[in-house]
């Protein structure tokens, strides 16, 4: 194989990634304070979140403009969580177990949603933040428009092993396919932050609808598709910000591989192989430079080697070039993820191996203590 074949490979496998966020847009930055704020009821599920819920609770009462209601959903937590939504003036629901076939989370946002009087419903994971504006973009991306909006939240890196999230956050937004200028097929939602009218929730059944999807974001953009309303995303930007998995690295293996495969199942079919494309060049860019500088030290040809040092010199710049313009829109990610990619590269394969021995073949993840099983309604142990 020459070259300019490999090289025409990879520069295939590349584009086709860069037309995927060719429209990576940002939340609008609000300014207009727009009055519908005061209709607007924001439910948080949580279990186990005394330790993301102040900074939260904090950003909400900091917007511009104020919202109608902010209830906690307690999902059975074992920790402070309840006491510490109170505190922050949060109205606090404890819900009951969910029943048989409903996931936790989904069953959190039914009985909040059930509970709230707004007009227009913003569901928020407890570890989110957002900025003072956030609420009139988010306001102003819904406007005109109905639906479902969603957002994927700018990913805050603060410990060194929450770098090692940086292939699945590219990962999310490539396959997710809801970033291209013009997005056909089956859309997807990030459930972080999502906002919906109370009609048009009410009108797609609500989280009644995917009380059983372990992806009840991504099924719940399919269940607005299906009633004919539209589903538009964002990526977060400086308005809405999240820091995933700060309890160690077993809790960011955990989440993710609860996530990475059942996510690569969900995607449609057109994002899916651009992404599996983008992932593959990477490597072969890895594996490629390493076997080619090997080969150049030791002055031996070694077998399945294709391409020359420089082409494989050149392949690792652009990839990474390619890489950190991505990250740094969705993420405060440091250069080695980028620059030395194979590392970030290594633990999403790891991962994603676990993720499919659990969901392909075991059909059975765990999640903040719960058991799920994927054989379909009704198998859940207790929800996720």
């Amino acid at each position: 194989m020459t070259d300019p074949v490999v090289a025409a490979l990879l520069v295939v496998a590349l584009a086709w990634a860069g037309w995927l966020v060719r429209d990576l847009r940002p939340v609008p930055r609000g300014g207009a304070h727009d009055p519908r704020a005061a209709t607007v009821s924001v439910v948080v599920p949580a279990r186990d979140e005394e330790a993301t819920l102040p900074a939260l609770l904090e950003s909400l009462q900091g917007l511009a403009v104020g919202v109608r209601e902010v209830v906690v959903v307690d999902d059975a937590s074992q920790d402070a969580t309840a006491a510490v939504a109170r505190a922050a003036g949060a109205t606090v629901l404890h819900a009951e177990d969910p029943p048989p076939g409903w996931t936790g989370k989904a069953w959190a946002c039914h009985t909040g949603a059930r509970a709230t009087r707004g007009d227009l419903l913003l569901f928020l994971d407890a570890d989110t933040v957002l900025g003072p504006d956030a609420l009139d973009g988010l306001l102003e991306m819904h406007d005109g428009y109905r639906g479902l909006v969603s957002v994927q939240p700018f990913h805050t890196v603060v410990r060194p092993y929450e770098q090692l999230s940086s292939y699945f956050n590219a990962v999310s937004v490539l396959a997710s396919g809801a970033f291209r200028r013009r997005p056909t097929g089956r859309p997807m939602a990030f459930g972080p932050c999502l906002l919906t009218s109370r009609a048009d929730y009410e009108r797609v059944g609500g989280h009644a609808a995917v009380r059983a999807e372990i992806l009840d974001d991504a099924e719940l953009a399919a269940a607005y598709h299906r009633a004919g309303l539209p589903v538009r995303s964002a990526v977060g930007g400086r308005s809405v910000r999240m820091r995933s998995y700060p309890g160690g690295v077993r809790q960011l293996a955990d989440g993710w591989t609860k996530n990475v495969a059942s996510g690569a199942s969900a995607a449609a079919p057109g994002p899916t192989v651009g992404t599996v494309s983008w992932i593959c060049a990477h490597h072969a860019v890895a594996v490629g430079a390493v076997l080619a500088l090997v080969g150049a030290a030791t002055g031996e040809e070694l077998p399945m080697v294709y391409g020359s040092p420089v082409l494989w010199a050149v392949a690792w710049v652009v990839v990474a070039w390619q890489l950190r313009s991505l990250l740094h829109r969705i993420g405060s990610f440091r250069w080695w993820t980028w620059a030395l990619f194979p590392a970030p590269l290594l633990a999403f394969d790891l991962v994603f191996l676990r993720s499919l021995v659990l969901t392909a073949v075991r059909r059975r993840v765990r999640w903040r203590g719960r058991a799920v099983r994927l054989d379909g309604p009704g198998s859940l142990e207790g929800g996720a």
